[in-house]
């Protein structure tokens, strides 16, 4: 299964949270899953962290670079068609970010591992 990590999943994944759902920890760690996370995601954490939103230590870009590669993540980068994709979602979210990371799924057919229940409402599968 192809599956994008929304961006709450992914810092979870790095931490340790127990937030995680057995089902999305699973899918993270079952060998045969293709595991991707979205350039929005980064900038939006890059945002975040500029606002002081979120904190993190000092080598985070490190982590994050280790760690993808470790879990073998890739990363989709934004594409015109995804944002273009943006326009024709129904307003369930307002979170720029999250409609991005819709797009992307609808448009690159990947499965979104999100507890976002905004995101759910989309037709786009999730899975938590």
């Amino acid at each position: 299964m192809k599956c994008l990590l929304d961006t709450h999943v992914f810092l979870w994944m790095l931490s340790g949270d127990e937030h995680l759902s057995t089902t999305a920890s699973d899918t993270i760690l079952n060998p045969s899953s293709e595991l991707f996370f979205s350039m929005a995601s980064y900038w939006e954490i890059c945002i975040k962290l500029s606002i002081k939103k979120l904190a993190m230590k000092r080598n985070w870009p490190d982590v994050f670079e280790r760690e993808m590669s470790r879990n073998g993540i890739q990363w989709v980068s934004l594409k015109p068609e995804h944002a273009r994709g943006v326009v024709k979602l129904p307003w369930h979210h307002r979170d720029p970010f999250d409609r991005l990371i819709v797009s992307q799924c609808k448009t690159e057919k990947l499965t979104c591992i999100t507890a976002d229940e905004q995101i759910h409402r989309y037709d786009v599968r999730c899975l938590w």
